[in-house]
């Protein structure tokens, strides 16, 4: 038996880090709603190449979830919104900080209202310090840590000097 059946998990997220946590949860067990835009989220284009019309990318972080659109520009839409979240038992989310905040989807809107609610942000650079609430995902984490400088050997890049 899986540890995870039984929570519902709500993913207001997209590209890559809220997606990859939302679908370890649904590995465990969890029922997880993806909300996307109208547009769908930007990882499904990441391509080529595609597999009916989807990237691997995309694919590769989604399974197991069950996928809705919501146009969070929609009054009416994000009311409801609200309504499938009070269901829920975790929130993930990894839209640009601030954002959800204006829409009244912030943490303290939300658990103010559903105190039971986990309330989970993935945000490039945290709540604190200098970088505080700038959007940011995977690549320009990998260039702001140096990780991608450590995998260097893997892209040529034309004029870089040669390492001995």
């Amino acid at each position: 038996m899986l540890p995870l059946l039984g929570i519902k998990v709500v993913e207001l997220g997209q590209n890559l880090a809220g997606p990859h946590a939302a679908e370890v949860l649904a590995h465990l067990g969890a029922d997880v709603i993806k909300i996307e835009r109208p547009e769908g989220d930007d990882a499904r284009r990441w391509g080529p190449p595609f597999w009916k019309g989807v990237s691997p990318g995309f694919l590769a972080v989604n399974a197991n979830k069950r996928s809705v659109t919501v146009d969070l520009k929609d009054a009416q839409a994000t009311r409801q919104l609200v309504e499938l979240i009070g269901e829920a038992d975790v929130l993930i989310q990894n839209l640009r900080p601030g954002s959800l905040d204006a829409l009244g989807l912030g943490s303290d809107a939300l658990t103010t209202r559903y105190p039971r609610l986990i309330y989970c942000s993935v945000w490039a650079f945290g709540p604190s310090g200098p970088l505080a609430l700038k959007p940011g995902y995977e690549p320009i984490l990998q260039a702001f840590s140096g990780l991608m400088m450590m995998s260097e050997h893997n892209v040529d890049f034309p004029g870089r000097p040669t390492r001995p």
